[in-house]
């Protein structure tokens, strides 16, 4: 396990930062004409690209991410960054027009999760792809 907590081993999490500062960022469109969506950007690593909104603060806010493994590595870099997330949901498609593949969403500060989501564990299994 890693300082932070995540359930990742040493030469693993070195990958995975290693890959989070290869990505290419740009900004995203909104889903629609004049949305009120928080901060969105697109990240590009390899082949694939991922929706990545943010919100709030890094002590009291959250990410939501495309559920792919470039999503996924993007938010275990945020977990990396800001301690583990309490509260880690996945989003089913269709749902939001922002994320038609589904999305997947981290929240930090007193929010907790509706109900089981994926583990960390789950995340680093699903992240492990986008390092290819």
């Amino acid at each position: 396990m890693t300082p932070a907590g995540l359930p990742v081993d040493e030469g693993l999490l070195t990958r995975f930062r290693d890959a989070g500062r290869a990505i290419a960022w740009r900004p995203a469109p909104p889903p629609a004409p004049r949305s009120k969506r928080p901060r969105a950007r697109i990240a590009h690593l390899h082949d694939e690209e991922a929706r990545v909104e943010s919100w709030g603060t890094d002590r009291n806010g959250g990410v939501e991410v495309d559920s792919g493994p470039l999503g996924a590595l993007v938010l275990l870099l945020e977990s990396d960054r800001r301690g583990a997330s309490p509260a880690v949901e996945a989003r089913e498609a269709g749902v939001d027009p922002a994320y038609p593949n589904g999305a997947l969403r981290a929240v930090w500060g007193s929010r907790r999760a509706p109900g089981p989501g994926p583990t960390l564990r789950d995340l680093v299994d699903l992240a492990r792809y986008a390092l290819a």
